[in-house]
Protein backbone atom coordinates (compact mmCIF):
# COMPACT_ATOMS: atom_id res chain seq x y z
CA UNK A 1 0.00 0.00 0.00
CA UNK A 2 2.24 2.74 1.03
CA UNK A 3 6.34 2.24 1.38
CA UNK A 4 6.57 3.31 5.28
CA UNK A 5 8.35 1.07 7.44
CA UNK A 6 8.45 0.88 11.24
CA UNK A 7 11.80 3.02 11.76
CA UNK A 8 10.22 5.57 9.41
CA UNK A 9 6.50 5.05 11.38
CA UNK A 10 8.53 6.26 14.57
CA UNK A 11 10.00 8.97 13.48
CA UNK A 12 6.91 10.88 11.85
CA UNK A 13 5.15 9.58 15.00
CA UNK A 14 7.38 11.97 16.69
CA UNK A 15 7.15 14.94 14.39
CA UNK A 16 3.04 14.65 13.96
CA UNK A 17 3.19 15.02 17.96
CA UNK A 18 5.47 18.33 16.88
CA UNK A 19 3.39 19.25 14.66
CA UNK A 20 0.01 19.19 16.52
CA UNK A 21 1.66 20.87 19.66
CA UNK A 22 2.82 23.61 17.18
CA UNK A 23 -0.31 23.97 15.39
CA UNK A 24 -2.39 23.78 18.57
CA UNK A 25 -0.44 26.75 20.14
CA UNK A 26 -0.79 28.63 16.96
CA UNK A 27 -4.98 28.26 17.92
CA UNK A 28 -4.80 29.29 20.93
CA UNK A 29 -2.24 32.07 21.23
CA UNK A 30 -2.47 33.05 17.71
CA UNK A 31 0.78 32.51 16.64
CA UNK A 32 1.45 32.42 12.96
CA UNK A 33 2.42 28.48 11.95
CA UNK A 34 5.38 29.83 9.64
CA UNK A 35 7.30 31.62 12.65
CA UNK A 36 7.64 27.89 14.02
CA UNK A 37 10.91 25.94 13.07
CA UNK A 38 10.14 24.20 9.95
CA UNK A 39 10.34 20.14 10.77
CA UNK A 40 12.26 17.81 8.56
CA UNK A 41 10.42 17.36 5.35
CA UNK A 42 9.17 13.89 4.70
CA UNK A 43 10.07 11.67 1.47
CA UNK A 44 8.94 13.08 -1.81
CA UNK A 45 5.82 12.54 -2.91
CA UNK A 46 4.92 11.34 -6.17
CA UNK A 47 4.69 13.95 -8.78
CA UNK A 48 0.87 12.73 -9.16
CA UNK A 49 -0.74 16.10 -11.46
CA UNK A 50 -4.31 16.95 -10.78
CA UNK A 51 -5.81 15.12 -13.61
CA UNK A 52 -3.87 11.56 -13.03
CA UNK A 53 -5.83 8.43 -13.28
CA UNK A 54 -6.15 6.35 -10.64
CA UNK A 55 -2.60 4.58 -9.23
CA UNK A 56 -1.75 1.32 -9.32
CA UNK A 57 -0.67 0.69 -5.63
CA UNK A 58 -3.18 -0.79 -3.38
CA UNK A 59 -4.13 1.19 0.34
CA UNK A 60 -4.20 -2.00 2.57
CA UNK A 61 -7.15 -4.57 2.27
CA UNK A 62 -9.60 -4.27 5.34
CA UNK A 63 -12.01 -6.90 5.79
CA UNK A 64 -14.46 -8.59 3.26
CA UNK A 65 -16.94 -6.09 2.06
CA UNK A 66 -19.30 -8.01 -0.57
CA UNK A 67 -20.09 -4.74 -2.24
CA UNK A 68 -17.97 -1.72 -1.72
CA UNK A 69 -20.53 1.05 -3.19
CA UNK A 70 -23.21 1.93 -0.81
CA UNK A 71 -25.04 5.44 0.97
CA UNK A 72 -25.78 6.80 4.13
CA UNK A 73 -29.63 7.40 4.49
CA UNK A 74 -31.95 9.28 6.66
CA UNK A 75 -33.32 6.48 8.35
CA UNK A 76 -36.94 8.04 9.14
CA UNK A 77 -37.31 7.67 5.60
CA UNK A 78 -36.47 4.35 5.49
CA UNK A 79 -39.84 2.93 3.61
CA UNK A 80 -39.56 4.65 0.67
CA UNK A 81 -35.86 4.07 0.54
CA UNK A 82 -36.19 0.19 0.66
CA UNK A 83 -36.76 -0.55 -3.05
CA UNK A 84 -33.53 1.06 -4.12
CA UNK A 85 -31.69 0.17 -0.66
CA UNK A 86 -31.81 -3.80 -1.83
CA UNK A 87 -29.96 -3.12 -4.98
CA UNK A 88 -26.88 -2.18 -2.31
CA UNK A 89 -27.12 -4.90 -0.69
CA UNK A 90 -23.68 -6.11 0.59
CA UNK A 91 -22.26 -3.04 1.31
CA UNK A 92 -22.19 -0.84 4.19
CA UNK A 93 -23.89 2.29 5.75
CA UNK A 94 -23.31 4.41 9.15
CA UNK A 95 -25.61 5.64 11.96
CA UNK A 96 -24.83 8.37 14.63
CA UNK A 97 -25.71 8.60 17.72
CA UNK A 98 -24.91 10.73 20.86
CA UNK A 99 -24.63 9.39 23.85
CA UNK A 100 -26.57 12.78 25.61
CA UNK A 101 -29.66 11.60 23.31
CA UNK A 102 -29.49 8.12 23.90
CA UNK A 103 -29.34 8.49 28.19
CA UNK A 104 -31.01 11.76 28.65
CA UNK A 105 -31.89 11.33 32.03
CA UNK A 106 -28.68 9.15 33.97
CA UNK A 107 -28.80 5.75 34.00
CA UNK A 108 -31.69 5.61 32.08
CA UNK A 109 -30.01 4.66 28.68
CA UNK A 110 -33.06 3.90 25.64
CA UNK A 111 -31.41 2.14 22.79
CA UNK A 112 -34.98 1.56 20.93
CA UNK A 113 -34.49 4.72 17.87
CA UNK A 114 -30.63 2.61 17.46
CA UNK A 115 -32.32 -0.72 18.15
CA UNK A 116 -34.51 -0.39 14.97
CA UNK A 117 -31.62 1.05 12.88
CA UNK A 118 -29.92 -1.87 13.43
CA UNK A 119 -32.95 -4.37 12.37
CA UNK A 120 -33.40 -2.37 9.23
CA UNK A 121 -29.79 -2.29 8.16
CA UNK A 122 -29.58 -6.39 8.68
CA UNK A 123 -32.51 -7.12 6.91
CA UNK A 124 -31.60 -5.43 3.73
CA UNK A 125 -28.28 -7.00 3.70
CA UNK A 126 -26.20 -3.80 5.01
CA UNK A 127 -23.45 -3.52 7.26
CA UNK A 128 -24.14 -1.25 10.10
CA UNK A 129 -21.23 0.90 11.24
CA UNK A 130 -21.60 3.07 14.41
CA UNK A 131 -20.13 6.33 15.05
CA UNK A 132 -20.33 7.23 18.83
CA UNK A 133 -20.55 10.59 19.79
CA UNK A 134 -21.08 12.53 23.35
CA UNK A 135 -22.88 15.37 23.14
CA UNK A 136 -23.32 18.06 25.38
CA UNK A 137 -25.73 17.43 28.58
CA UNK A 138 -25.52 15.87 32.00
CA UNK A 139 -22.23 13.58 30.85
CA UNK A 140 -20.06 16.33 29.81
CA UNK A 141 -21.13 19.34 31.89
CA UNK A 142 -21.43 23.03 30.74
CA UNK A 143 -23.73 24.57 28.07
CA UNK A 144 -23.43 23.95 23.89
CA UNK A 145 -22.82 26.74 21.31
CA UNK A 146 -23.55 24.93 18.59
CA UNK A 147 -27.06 23.52 17.52
CA UNK A 148 -27.94 22.63 13.91
CA UNK A 149 -30.29 20.89 11.80
CA UNK A 150 -33.93 19.68 12.21
CA UNK A 151 -32.46 17.30 14.77
CA UNK A 152 -31.18 19.63 17.08
CA UNK A 153 -27.49 18.17 16.88
CA UNK A 154 -24.92 20.18 19.12
CA UNK A 155 -21.17 20.03 19.40
CA UNK A 156 -19.32 17.28 21.46
CA UNK A 157 -17.47 17.70 24.65
CA UNK A 158 -15.49 16.04 26.76
CA UNK A 159 -17.16 13.51 29.29
CA UNK A 160 -16.33 14.60 32.80
CA UNK A 161 -16.01 10.86 34.22
CA UNK A 162 -14.21 8.25 31.57
CA UNK A 163 -15.31 5.79 33.58
CA UNK A 164 -18.64 6.21 33.03
CA UNK A 165 -18.32 7.03 29.35
CA UNK A 166 -16.22 3.84 29.05
CA UNK A 167 -19.53 1.91 30.87
CA UNK A 168 -21.61 3.47 28.42
CA UNK A 169 -19.51 2.38 25.17
CA UNK A 170 -19.03 -1.18 26.29
CA UNK A 171 -22.70 -1.42 27.17
CA UNK A 172 -23.26 -0.20 23.41
CA UNK A 173 -20.76 -2.31 21.59
CA UNK A 174 -22.46 -5.30 23.85
CA UNK A 175 -26.01 -4.51 22.58
CA UNK A 176 -25.06 -4.31 18.64
CA UNK A 177 -22.35 -7.23 18.27
CA UNK A 178 -25.40 -9.37 17.54
CA UNK A 179 -26.10 -7.34 14.52
CA UNK A 180 -23.57 -7.45 13.28
CA UNK A 181 -22.19 -4.21 13.66
CA UNK A 182 -18.18 -4.49 14.30
CA UNK A 183 -17.12 -0.68 13.66
CA UNK A 184 -17.35 2.04 15.45
CA UNK A 185 -16.35 5.60 14.98
CA UNK A 186 -15.30 8.20 17.95
CA UNK A 187 -16.81 11.32 17.46
CA UNK A 188 -17.35 13.30 13.54
CA UNK A 189 -14.89 15.53 12.48
CA UNK A 190 -13.40 16.88 15.08
CA UNK A 191 -11.51 19.28 13.07
CA UNK A 192 -14.68 21.57 13.34
CA UNK A 193 -15.80 23.25 16.27
CA UNK A 194 -19.80 22.91 15.79
CA UNK A 195 -18.22 18.89 16.22
CA UNK A 196 -16.19 19.05 19.00
CA UNK A 197 -15.45 21.32 22.06
CA UNK A 198 -12.26 20.39 23.21
CA UNK A 199 -8.78 20.27 22.20
CA UNK A 200 -6.62 17.79 20.03
CA UNK A 201 -5.72 15.82 23.68
CA UNK A 202 -8.55 15.84 24.83
CA UNK A 203 -9.75 13.92 21.45
CA UNK A 204 -6.78 11.67 22.29
CA UNK A 205 -7.19 10.71 25.69
CA UNK A 206 -11.25 10.30 24.46
CA UNK A 207 -10.16 7.67 21.73
CA UNK A 208 -7.89 6.05 23.95
CA UNK A 209 -10.92 5.50 26.38
CA UNK A 210 -13.54 4.55 24.08
CA UNK A 211 -11.02 2.12 22.34
CA UNK A 212 -10.08 0.26 25.57
CA UNK A 213 -13.55 0.10 26.46
CA UNK A 214 -14.72 -1.63 22.40
CA UNK A 215 -11.55 -3.85 22.45
CA UNK A 216 -12.84 -5.16 25.83
CA UNK A 217 -16.50 -5.43 24.95
CA UNK A 218 -15.73 -7.32 21.75
CA UNK A 219 -12.05 -8.37 20.90
CA UNK A 220 -12.67 -8.74 17.13
CA UNK A 221 -14.08 -5.04 16.94
CA UNK A 222 -12.31 -2.49 14.75
CA UNK A 223 -11.98 1.30 16.54
CA UNK A 224 -12.72 4.20 13.84
CA UNK A 225 -11.40 7.90 13.79
CA UNK A 226 -13.66 11.03 13.44
CA UNK A 227 -12.82 11.24 9.86
CA UNK A 228 -11.57 14.77 9.33
CA UNK A 229 -13.60 17.08 6.75
CA UNK A 230 -13.35 16.81 3.22
CA UNK A 231 -11.78 20.15 4.01
CA UNK A 232 -9.26 19.54 6.35
CA UNK A 233 -7.78 16.68 4.08
CA UNK A 234 -7.50 18.66 1.29
CA UNK A 235 -5.56 21.05 3.33
CA UNK A 236 -3.46 18.19 4.65
CA UNK A 237 -2.81 17.29 0.90
CA UNK A 238 -1.59 20.68 0.20
CA UNK A 239 0.47 21.15 3.29
CA UNK A 240 2.23 17.82 2.73
CA UNK A 241 3.53 19.01 -0.66
CA UNK A 242 4.76 21.87 0.48
CA UNK A 243 6.42 20.59 3.38
CA UNK A 244 8.20 17.97 1.30
CA UNK A 245 10.24 20.92 -0.88
CA UNK A 246 7.13 20.53 -3.75
CA UNK A 247 5.93 24.07 -4.05
CA UNK A 248 4.15 24.28 -7.98
CA UNK A 249 2.50 20.28 -6.95
CA UNK A 250 1.32 22.05 -3.69
CA UNK A 251 -0.50 24.50 -5.81
CA UNK A 252 -1.87 22.80 -8.14
CA UNK A 253 -3.12 19.98 -5.97
CA UNK A 254 -4.47 22.90 -4.00
CA UNK A 255 -6.31 24.08 -7.40
CA UNK A 256 -7.84 20.91 -8.28
CA UNK A 257 -8.89 19.92 -4.86
CA UNK A 258 -10.73 22.88 -4.09
CA UNK A 259 -11.78 24.27 -7.51
CA UNK A 260 -15.53 24.39 -6.24
CA UNK A 261 -14.87 25.49 -3.15
CA UNK A 262 -12.86 28.68 -3.60
CA UNK A 263 -14.55 31.86 -1.79
CA UNK A 264 -17.22 29.54 -0.40
CA UNK A 265 -16.04 30.21 3.01
CA UNK A 266 -14.49 33.59 2.71
CA UNK A 267 -10.88 33.96 3.58
CA UNK A 268 -10.86 30.22 4.60
CA UNK A 269 -10.58 28.70 1.34
CA UNK A 270 -9.15 31.55 -0.44
CA UNK A 271 -7.66 31.90 -4.07
CA UNK A 272 -4.36 30.58 -4.15
CA UNK A 273 -1.68 30.99 -7.33
CA UNK A 274 1.34 30.42 -5.42
CA UNK A 275 3.23 29.25 -2.94
CA UNK A 276 3.04 32.30 -0.60
CA UNK A 277 -0.68 32.51 -1.18
CA UNK A 278 -0.63 28.89 0.13
CA UNK A 279 1.44 29.25 3.00
CA UNK A 280 -1.40 32.01 4.24
CA UNK A 281 -3.82 30.12 3.44
CA UNK A 282 -2.55 27.21 5.59
CA UNK A 283 -2.01 29.49 8.37
CA UNK A 284 -5.29 30.68 9.35
CA UNK A 285 -6.93 29.50 12.55
CA UNK A 286 -9.21 27.09 11.27
CA UNK A 287 -7.03 25.41 8.81
CA UNK A 288 -4.07 25.51 11.15
CA UNK A 289 -6.91 23.54 13.37
CA UNK A 290 -7.47 21.17 10.43
CA UNK A 291 -3.39 20.17 10.01
CA UNK A 292 -3.59 19.97 14.14
CA UNK A 293 -6.17 17.30 14.37
CA UNK A 294 -4.72 15.32 10.87
CA UNK A 295 -1.54 15.00 13.13
CA UNK A 296 -3.02 14.23 16.25
CA UNK A 297 -5.59 11.45 14.17
CA UNK A 298 -1.73 9.98 12.22
CA UNK A 299 -0.54 9.64 15.52
CA UNK A 300 -3.74 7.35 16.85
CA UNK A 301 -3.13 6.00 13.77
CA UNK A 302 0.81 5.07 14.21
CA UNK A 303 0.06 3.67 17.52
CA UNK A 304 -2.56 1.51 16.53
CA UNK A 305 -5.03 2.92 19.08
CA UNK A 306 -7.12 3.27 16.38
CA UNK A 307 -8.05 0.41 13.69
CA UNK A 308 -9.44 2.22 10.75
CA UNK A 309 -9.03 4.95 8.81
CA UNK A 310 -12.00 7.62 7.94
CA UNK A 311 -12.30 9.77 4.87
CA UNK A 312 -14.65 12.35 4.21
CA UNK A 313 -14.65 13.56 0.18
CA UNK A 314 -17.00 16.06 -1.80
CA UNK A 315 -14.58 17.57 -4.21
CA UNK A 316 -13.84 17.38 -7.80
CA UNK A 317 -12.89 14.16 -9.17
CA UNK A 318 -9.31 15.81 -10.27
CA UNK A 319 -8.80 16.02 -6.87
CA UNK A 320 -8.38 12.07 -6.01
CA UNK A 321 -4.79 11.29 -7.28
CA UNK A 322 -3.14 13.59 -5.35
CA UNK A 323 -5.73 12.76 -1.83
CA UNK A 324 -4.99 8.52 -2.30
CA UNK A 325 -0.91 9.90 -2.31
CA UNK A 326 -1.43 11.53 0.34
CA UNK A 327 -3.28 8.49 2.27
CA UNK A 328 -0.90 5.96 0.89
CA UNK A 329 1.70 8.06 2.63
CA UNK A 330 0.84 9.07 5.97
CA UNK A 331 -1.32 5.76 6.72
CA UNK A 332 0.49 3.03 8.64
CA UNK A 333 0.92 0.10 6.67
CA UNK A 334 -1.96 -2.66 7.09
CA UNK A 335 -4.63 0.16 8.09
CA UNK A 336 -7.25 0.17 5.81
CA UNK A 337 -8.92 3.29 4.99
CA UNK A 338 -12.68 3.43 4.22
CA UNK A 339 -14.73 6.90 2.92
CA UNK A 340 -17.81 6.78 5.07
CA UNK A 341 -18.87 9.98 3.71
CA UNK A 342 -18.57 10.94 0.12
CA UNK A 343 -20.60 13.10 -2.14
CA UNK A 344 -20.45 16.07 -4.40
CA UNK A 345 -20.22 18.97 -3.19
CA UNK A 346 -21.26 22.16 -6.36
CA UNK A 347 -23.30 24.84 -5.87
CA UNK A 348 -23.92 25.72 -9.54
CA UNK A 349 -24.20 22.25 -10.48
CA UNK A 350 -27.71 22.65 -11.55
CA UNK A 351 -30.25 19.66 -12.93
CA UNK A 352 -28.21 18.59 -15.38
CA UNK A 353 -28.02 14.85 -14.20
CA UNK A 354 -25.52 13.56 -16.49
CA UNK A 355 -22.94 15.55 -15.61
CA UNK A 356 -23.64 14.99 -12.43
CA UNK A 357 -23.73 11.09 -12.58
CA UNK A 358 -20.72 10.95 -14.57
CA UNK A 359 -19.12 12.57 -12.09
CA UNK A 360 -20.02 10.43 -9.03
CA UNK A 361 -18.96 7.65 -11.39
CA UNK A 362 -15.62 9.02 -11.77
CA UNK A 363 -15.22 9.79 -7.80
CA UNK A 364 -16.26 6.57 -6.63
CA UNK A 365 -14.57 4.34 -9.17
CA UNK A 366 -11.07 6.31 -8.38
CA UNK A 367 -11.83 6.13 -4.72
CA UNK A 368 -11.95 1.96 -5.29
CA UNK A 369 -9.91 1.76 -7.95
CA UNK A 370 -7.17 3.09 -5.63
CA UNK A 371 -7.69 0.82 -2.65
CA UNK A 372 -10.50 2.25 -0.73
CA UNK A 373 -12.70 -0.79 -0.13
CA UNK A 374 -16.10 0.97 0.92
CA UNK A 375 -17.27 4.16 -0.31
CA UNK A 376 -20.26 5.53 1.01
CA UNK A 377 -22.07 7.96 -0.92
CA UNK A 378 -24.14 10.82 1.08
CA UNK A 379 -27.21 11.81 0.81
CA UNK A 380 -29.06 8.63 -0.65
CA UNK A 381 -31.73 10.94 -1.38
CA UNK A 382 -31.83 15.34 -1.96
CA UNK A 383 -33.65 16.63 1.74
CA UNK A 384 -35.34 20.03 0.47
CA UNK A 385 -35.51 21.03 3.78
CA UNK A 386 -32.33 21.43 4.65
CA UNK A 387 -30.53 24.43 5.60
CA UNK A 388 -28.70 25.61 2.44
CA UNK A 389 -31.95 25.38 0.84
CA UNK A 390 -30.64 24.48 -2.04
CA UNK A 391 -28.96 20.78 -3.57
CA UNK A 392 -25.65 21.95 -2.60
CA UNK A 393 -24.81 18.17 -2.27
CA UNK A 394 -26.57 16.06 -4.86
CA UNK A 395 -28.38 12.56 -3.91
CA UNK A 396 -28.78 9.83 -5.67
CA UNK A 397 -32.78 9.71 -5.43
CA UNK A 398 -35.31 12.12 -5.79
CA UNK A 399 -36.48 13.43 -2.22
CA UNK A 400 -39.80 10.36 -2.37
CA UNK A 401 -37.43 7.91 -3.07
CA UNK A 402 -37.30 7.94 -7.21
CA UNK A 403 -34.23 6.51 -8.41
CA UNK A 404 -32.36 9.60 -10.74
CA UNK A 405 -30.11 9.07 -13.23
CA UNK A 406 -26.86 8.52 -10.98
CA UNK A 407 -28.92 5.99 -8.79
CA UNK A 408 -28.94 4.02 -11.57
CA UNK A 409 -25.41 4.20 -12.51
CA UNK A 410 -24.26 3.88 -8.79
CA UNK A 411 -26.57 0.34 -8.51
CA UNK A 412 -24.61 -0.41 -11.90
CA UNK A 413 -21.45 -0.15 -9.80
CA UNK A 414 -22.48 -2.14 -7.27
CA UNK A 415 -23.66 -4.82 -9.51
CA UNK A 416 -20.56 -5.26 -11.17
CA UNK A 417 -18.75 -5.03 -8.25
CA UNK A 418 -20.52 -7.65 -6.08
CA UNK A 419 -18.25 -10.40 -5.00
CA UNK A 420 -15.43 -9.31 -7.62
CA UNK A 421 -12.33 -8.43 -7.26
CA UNK A 422 -10.98 -4.82 -8.07
CA UNK A 423 -8.01 -3.41 -9.66
CA UNK A 424 -7.33 -0.15 -11.22
CA UNK A 425 -7.52 0.81 -15.10
CA UNK A 426 -4.93 3.53 -16.02
CA UNK A 427 -3.58 2.65 -19.93
CA UNK A 428 -4.60 3.13 -23.10
CA UNK A 429 -5.58 6.98 -22.45
CA UNK A 430 -8.32 5.36 -20.53
CA UNK A 431 -8.67 5.46 -16.21
CA UNK A 432 -11.25 4.15 -14.03
CA UNK A 433 -11.83 0.76 -12.61
CA UNK A 434 -12.10 -3.07 -13.57
CA UNK A 435 -14.04 -5.79 -11.53
CA UNK A 436 -13.03 -9.29 -12.05
CA UNK A 437 -15.40 -12.09 -11.29
CA UNK A 438 -13.67 -15.46 -12.43
CA UNK A 439 -13.69 -15.68 -16.16
CA UNK A 440 -15.58 -12.76 -16.38
CA UNK A 441 -14.20 -8.68 -16.06
CA UNK A 442 -16.60 -5.43 -15.94
CA UNK A 443 -14.85 -2.62 -16.37
CA UNK A 444 -15.79 1.08 -16.09
CA UNK A 445 -13.46 3.75 -17.87
CA UNK A 446 -13.18 6.51 -19.37
CA UNK A 447 -10.79 8.73 -21.83
CA UNK A 448 -8.47 10.62 -20.23
CA UNK A 449 -8.83 13.74 -22.56
CA UNK A 450 -11.52 15.73 -24.21
CA UNK A 451 -11.14 13.09 -26.97
CA UNK A 452 -12.50 9.96 -27.69
CA UNK A 453 -10.62 6.53 -27.61
CA UNK A 454 -11.67 4.10 -29.79
CA UNK A 455 -12.49 0.37 -28.89
CA UNK A 456 -12.74 -2.22 -31.96
CA UNK A 457 -15.37 -4.65 -31.87
CA UNK A 458 -14.47 -8.12 -30.44
CA UNK A 459 -16.56 -10.91 -29.87
CA UNK A 460 -18.76 -11.64 -26.87
CA UNK A 461 -17.57 -7.47 -25.60
CA UNK A 462 -20.56 -5.26 -25.10
CA UNK A 463 -20.80 -1.31 -23.51
CA UNK A 464 -22.24 1.09 -23.22
CA UNK A 465 -23.10 4.31 -20.94
CA UNK A 466 -23.56 3.39 -16.96
CA UNK A 467 -26.51 2.23 -15.73
CA UNK A 468 -28.10 1.23 -19.06
CA UNK A 469 -27.65 -2.20 -19.62
CA UNK A 470 -25.06 -3.12 -22.47
CA UNK A 471 -25.96 -5.03 -25.19
CA UNK A 472 -24.20 -6.53 -27.83
CA UNK A 473 -23.39 -4.17 -30.26
CA UNK A 474 -21.73 -3.93 -33.57
CA UNK A 475 -18.60 -1.77 -35.10
CA UNK A 476 -16.03 0.18 -32.80
CA UNK A 477 -17.28 1.83 -29.74
CA UNK A 478 -15.58 5.92 -28.66
CA UNK A 479 -15.40 5.99 -25.19
CA UNK A 480 -15.04 9.56 -24.51
CA UNK A 481 -14.99 11.57 -21.17
CA UNK A 482 -18.09 10.00 -20.12
CA UNK A 483 -17.82 6.84 -18.49
CA UNK A 484 -19.00 3.42 -19.90
CA UNK A 485 -19.36 -0.02 -18.91
CA UNK A 486 -17.88 -2.80 -20.82
CA UNK A 487 -18.43 -6.67 -20.04
CA UNK A 488 -16.42 -9.21 -21.02
CA UNK A 489 -15.25 -12.49 -20.81
CA UNK A 490 -11.69 -11.86 -20.60
CA UNK A 491 -9.34 -10.54 -18.00
CA UNK A 492 -8.92 -6.50 -18.42
CA UNK A 493 -5.86 -6.13 -19.67
CA UNK A 494 -7.18 -8.60 -22.97
CA UNK A 495 -10.23 -6.26 -23.10
CA UNK A 496 -8.13 -3.56 -24.22
CA UNK A 497 -5.09 -4.85 -25.94
CA UNK A 498 -6.96 -4.10 -29.79
CA UNK A 499 -6.73 -0.10 -28.47
CA UNK A 500 -3.82 1.26 -30.82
Amino acid sequence: MNRRNGSSVARRAGRRTLIAGALLFALVAGAACSDDPAPAPRPAPSATGPSAGASGTPLPAGAPVRNPFGAHWDFTRHDQFVPYLEKLSGSTTYHELSWCDIEKTQGSPDFSAVDQIAERSRKLGITLHLKIRTGVCWATGGTAKFTRGQANKTESAMPTDLATYQNFVRELVKRYAPYGVGEYAIENEVNAQQYWAGSPEDYRRLVTAAAEAIRSADPKAKVVDSGMSSVAYGMGVADRLLRAGQPDQAVAAYQAYFQRRIGTRGRLIPAVNDPAALRAALDNAPNARNLAYLAVTEKLLDDRVVDVRQLHFYEHFSGVPALLDYLRAETPSGVPVQAWEVGQFWKDGGDDAAARGDEMVKVVSLLVAGGIHEVLWLPLAYNPNNRAGAEVRYGLLDPDGTQRQAGAMMAALAAAARDATVEPVNGKGLTGVAFRRGAESTLVVWSTSTGTVSLPATAGLTGGPVGVDPTARTGALPIGPSPVLLRAKDDPATVLAPIR
